[in-house]
């Protein structure tokens, strides 16, 4: 189903999965019309997100009525009346959600420096680019699912992700592994020559590392190649796994909190570290990363690179 974004839309009833009464009740609930907002508008917005939601199932009547009233209708009905560019709709936003964004900003980063990504995000939600005379504002893949505040928040976090995935990139390597003269040492940095315990911790948290991927289920493996080796956004990862992208984000961060966790373990078990010697194993790998490539830690690990064909047991879902 193909949904074209413009204020004179209306969706052919025949296409909809979703009853015009049920569209009525929730149109006159989440007050679109103070934003300028049509019944058939809304059932737009509906439809897309029904279509996402359900775009590997056939679902029955009654699931598509569960679904839609469990979503945040007030929200979405804002969302598209921004999308169309009606000047109520966009006033409230800013009134209502500028200042929450910048604290989220300052929450990532205290520096300020996210507040730059906070206001680049402001001109693709309102859409200054035209496409086939329909404005392409960020607002058309807001669903519903989640507040609109939580889905603001989700989109600068994975803005801020890949901006600092594109410095990484094109920072220049340094001419050798001296620092430059003249230049001061940071203030939990020393160089290896003079700390003989860092190699030592360098090592046992590579061993770590290593055992702590291994226990992973293949399929979590295959998310961390992904999203750190391939670089893949969240969304394209849900595609390939057949997951949502907020499905696809609390599995990473659940699979980084295992990872520390055997961590943790192993150096607590294996190498008889103390909180304080575990504490300079994370720091160490914090401030110089080294040899610690995730495609090498992963290396000889089977069925990584075929989503859906890993056999066995997948301990992640």
């Amino acid at each position: 189903m193909s949904v074209r974004l413009s204020d004179n839309h209306s969706v052919p009833q025949a296409t909809s999965r979703i009853s015009p009464a049920l569209v009525s009740r929730l149109h006159d609930q989440s007050g679109a019309a103070r934003w300028g907002l049509t019944i058939d508008e809304l059932h737009a917005a509906l439809d897309e997100s029904i279509a996402r939601a359900f775009a590997h199932g056939n679902p029955s009547p009654p699931d598509v009525e569960r679904y839609v009233t469990t979503l945040h209708v007030d929200d979405l009905s804002l969302a598209k009346a921004c999308a169309l560019g009606r000047e109520p709709a966009w006033d409230h936003f800013m009134r209502e959600y500028r200042a929450a964004l910048y604290r989220s900003a300052d929450a990532i980063d205290p520096s300020g420096g996210a507040r730059e990504l906070a206001d680049a995000l402001y001109a693709d939600l309102f859409g200054l680019r035209e496409r086939d005379e329909v404005r392409q504002s960020l607002f058309r893949y807001f669903s519903g699912r989640s507040s609109l505040a939580t889905w603001l928040r989700a989109v600068l976090s994975q803005r801020h992700v890949d901006q600092l995935r594109a410095r990484r990139r094109i920072e220049p390597l340094p001419d050798d592994d001296a620092a430059p003269a003249g230049a001061p040492a940071s203030s939990g940095s020393t160089n290896a020559a003079l700390d003989p315990d860092r190699r030592r911790f360098a090592e046992a948290m590579r061993h770590a590392l290593v055992l702590a991927i291994a226990g992973l289920a293949p399929r979590d493996r295959l998310r961390l190649v992904c999203y750190y080796t391939e670089e893949m956004t969240l969304s394209d990862i849900g595609r390939k796994l057949a997951e949502h992208e907020a499905t696809v984000s609390r599995h990473l961060t659940r699979i980084r909190r295992e990872i520390r966790e055997a961590v943790e373990k192993v150096l607590r078990d294996d190498h008889r570290f103390d909180d304080r010697a575990r504490a300079e194993c994370f720091r160490t790998v914090l401030e110089d990363a080294g040899a610690l490539d995730l495609t090498d830690l992963v290396a000889g690990t089977p069925e990584i690179t075929v989503p859906g064909k890993n056999p066995g047991q997948d301990r992640s879902r």
